[in-house]
């Protein structure tokens, strides 16, 4: 079962290398296209974490959210090994692993993270962003609501 797991984290992997590709051969740095009212498709470069945190660090960020990257990466690994049966828990530490480790991948091979998601509404711009931070917010949100379920299971 752990396979399974490993293989959703190579797909998750897969699709974020291969959209990223597509965009920056497609794109320079900065240009935008307007898909809908609310959605452009823009070639960014992330330096920093989540929203750009850190993005003005000085370069220290690249080898600092590589390495806390590659930590929890490992982390995941081992529990994904240990609880590969609990398919909630096991899906949601997938995802976030091939997120993680989608957006190393940017990170070692450029210095940056390639975003190219940019939606917003009523004037308010959100942070672009990728499938990589999909994948792994996706997980973060199913981990929450295991969270919510394990707990009910102990109340019970």
């Amino acid at each position: 079962m752990l396979k399974r797991w490993l293989l959703l984290a190579i797909i998750v992997i897969v699709l974020d290398q291969t959209s990223k590709a597509a965009i920056t051969s497609h794109f320079i740095y900065g240009e935008s296209l307007p898909i809908t009212s609310f959605f452009n498709l823009v070639l960014a470069h992330n330096t920093g974490a989540a929203f750009s945190f850190l993005s003005d660090a000085g370069g220290m960020q690249r080898w600092l959210f590589s390495l806390i990257a590659i930590v929890a990466s490992v982390w995941i690994v081992w529990l994904l090994r240990k609880h590969q049966a609990e398919k909630l828990f096991a899906l949601a530490l997938a995802l976030i692993l091939g997120g993680a480790l989608g957006n190393l991948i940017d990170r070692i091979a450029y210095g940056y993270v390639v975003d190219f998601l940019d939606f917003y509404a009523a004037g308010y711009h959100f942070a672009a962003f990728n499938v990589a931070d999909s994948a792994i917010t996706l997980g973060a949100v199913l981990l929450i609501l295991d969270g919510f379920r394990s707990a009910r299971h102990i109340k019970e």
